[in-house]
């Protein structure tokens, strides 16, 4: 008997502190490169050196989306070949992965180069930064590519199964940046150069490592044959990666837009603009190592949440909530707690400034960050949505403080009170993205103990039947509403093989401890948001189930002959033998009609509910075979089961089947 997950059986708590505290250590030190130079910088140059790094790290972060777009992207593309046993195309893809990264940092280091005083203007710079602010950036961006590379190598290296190799080349480029960084500042009296040239070698070493590691690949090779462009490939890398890209250039969208409304009230006050910029930019980084550690914890918990919720094992999954939602309020707590009481002393880590310098730091420190604790509810909120495969949520939570609160605030606020709106307006979106968490976290607690087992119409036959000596497999994929499944299980009556459709979920069930609820609420639905919200994990739990799927039907392909329902195995096994790819649709007025027959839907019901499955049927389909559903060219046969009705489409599918065999 094969022995269950430890996720569905060992203590939470152990599992959280097994999964969690490594998450937490890599985004710790994801985290150092931003907040390292800045103490090192207010220490040795003062407070201009910092307001320039904060104009500059907008590049940075720039740079950092795409690589993450191109790192998470080919990280994702591996799995889900390596689950399909390609691994040549597996191979394929980590290298155009790589390639465009290649090429995008070179000509994004360029274009920096190229257009670094233009590009520091978007970004707020005031005339006393900008010295300092073009002799950072001009080294930082030549560092840009050996930045973005060691990035995109990184996400790649924990997909081919080194999670502990990806976390050294971290950890280690970041010691060795803190090393450098005084080394440079204080001995060779290089200021903001100094930290600079300390970062690009920091990241040009991490980068060397991870090169390095591609000579010892776990599970691909990259030889000549994958060493090879494809446009195709590389598209789907990016549309894979893009959730990420997406999430980080909110964050470059934000401090843009705080940078200038800054400087432009900042100008009007006792403050200026250059002690704003500094400061908000400080304390921003402060609270990113804040929600660093919440969000290692919630990260570490979402493949507890993901089985147990898949397993159907409600009681683990709302005392791995519990849990994770208490720790994170602990964390906050304590953060609001020094925010609030030694915020003068905070500051004082990352240099000296002059009595409008301390007082205005004080005061973003208490205003911005006022509803911090609300980050301990929000941000595992979105992480346990993503984990439950509730994509949309996730993806409104993810997006909603950034762009749906905090930006609008700071507009408003900024325009009524100037240049303390621009404060509240932390605190603002801190809170409205509480509610909203907690509406929907609340919503979701109590659906947790209604869930049932579902019940689908199953298809099945004896597996000893064959029609000929010869194998074959008939492939069926069907609109919402057309009697694909009534179909299936006549024809393969009619020709005596077994007929697999609900008999693929509960081998899926058996092998992965999913419940069969969760499974059919799972496959064969991804909307456009589940590409939105991939930007923390490897592999989603949805592409978890098609693996699996994709070795079963393999499996049951090789066995005998059968007809095999949906589940895009007509892409599956389009290199196998003895396959007849098959495509039933009808009308509109026939699928209403069947639906209000068979599932006892309204009318009304019965369109939305038409359009939307094969519209979440259609997203899945070109998700993993990036061809489109409903094209003929991807069948053999396409057939309109209005024409002739359920009885007769089985006769003529027959007769075609039988003259081909």
């Amino acid at each position: 008997m094969k022995k269950e997950n430890i996720l569905g059986t060992e203590k939470i708590g152990k599992l959280i502190r097994l999964f969690s505290i490594p998450c937490i250590i890599s985004m710790l030190v994801n985290s150092l490169y931003n907040i390292v130079d800045q103490i090192f910088i207010g220490q040795g140059v003062g407070m201009l050196g910092n307001g320039a790094t904060n104009v500059v790290f907008p590049l940075t972060m720039i740079a950092l989306a795409l690589s993450l777009m191109f790192g998470d992207g080919a990280s994702s593309f591996l799995s889900l070949k390596l689950g399909e046993k390609k691994k040549e195309e597996a191979a394929h893809g980590v290298y155009n992965g790589f390639l465009l990264c290649a090429v995008v940092s070179l000509l994004f280091a360029i274009g920096t180069l190229l257009f670094l005083p233009q590009l520091l203007n978007l970004f707020g710079c005031t005339d006393q930064l900008r010295s300092y602010a073009i002799g950072y950036g001009k080294i930082i961006a030549l560092g840009l590519p050996f930045m973005m590379l060691g990035i995109t190598l990184n996400s790649i290296i924990r997909a081919d199964g080194s999670p502990k190799y990806s976390m050294l080349s971290m950890v280690f480029g970041a010691v060795l940046n803190i090393i450098l960084d005084p080394i440079f500042i204080f001995v060779f009296h290089m200021g903001v150069e100094g930290a600079a040239w300390a970062t690009i070698i920091s990241q040009f070493v991490t980068f060397l490592m991870n090169l390095l590691y591609l000579k010892k690949l776990k599970n691909i090779t990259l030889n000549h044959e994958a060493r090879k462009y494809s446009f195709s490939v590389s598209k789907r890398v990016m549309m894979l990666g893009i959730s990420s890209f997406i999430t980080q250039m909110s964050f470059v969208f934000v401090a843009s837009v705080a940078n200038n409304l800054l400087g432009y009230y900042g100008a009007m006050t006792k403050y200026g603009a250059e002690i704003p910029i500094t400061v908000l930019g400080i304390v921003m980084k402060v609270s990113q190592i804040l929600n660093s550690i919440v969000l290692g914890l919630a990260i570490g918990a979402q493949p507890i949440f993901g089985y147990n919720y898949g397993a159907h094992k409600m009681d683990r999954v709302k005392q791995t909530l519990k849990i994770v939602l208490g720790v994170s309020f602990v964390i906050t707590t304590i953060a609001f707690i020094l925010f609030q009481t030694i915020p003068d002393k905070l500051i004082l880590l990352f240099g000296q400034g002059d009595q409008y310098y301390m007082e205005f730091a004080c005061l973003t420190f208490r205003i911005y960050l006022m509803l911090v604790i609300c980050n301990g509810i929000q941000i595992p909120s979105g992480i346990f949505f993503q984990a439950i495969g509730k994509s949309s949520r996730s993806a409104i939570l993810s997006l909603s403080r950034q762009i749906a609160f905090l930006l609008p605030a700071m507009f408003i606020l900024s325009h009524l009170f100037g240049l303390m709106g621009v404060l509240y307006a932390g605190a603002v979106a801190d809170g409205m993205a509480f509610i909203l968490s907690s509406i929907l976290l609340l919503l979701e607690i109590k659906s947790l103990d209604k869930e049932k087992n579902g019940e689908i119409v199953c298809a099945s036959s004896s597996e000893d039947k064959l029609v000929t000596h010869q194998k074959f497999v008939i492939t069926i994929s069907r609109e919402y509403g057309s009697g694909r499944r009534f179909i299936g299980q006549k024809l393969a009556s009619k020709l005596n093989v077994p007929c697999y459709d609900k008999q693929i979920v509960e081998k899926i069930a058996e092998e992965t401890g999913f419940s069969i609820d969760y499974i059919e609420k799972n496959e064969q639905r991804r909307s456009k948001l589940d590409n939105l919200v991939r930007g923390y994990v490897d592999i989603q739990n949805i592409d978890a189930l098609y693996i699996k799927e994709v070795d079963i039907i393999k499996e049951l392909a090789s066995k005998t002959s059968c007809v095999i329902i949906g589940r895009c195995a007509d892409h599956i096994l389009k290199d196998h033998k003895n396959v007849i790819k098959i495509f039933i649709y009808n009308g509109m007025e026939e699928k209403i009609k069947r639906a209000t027959k068979y599932y006892g839907l309204s009318k009304k019901e019965a369109v939305k509910t038409i359009e939307s499955i094969n519209k979440l049927r259609k997203n899945h389909y070109k998700h993993y075979t990036d061809k489109d559903w409903s094209d003929p060219s991807n069948y053999d046969i396409c057939l309109n089961s209005d024409t002739l009705g359920v009885d007769k489409t089985v006769e003529l599918l027959y007769e075609m089947i039988m003259k081909t065999k």
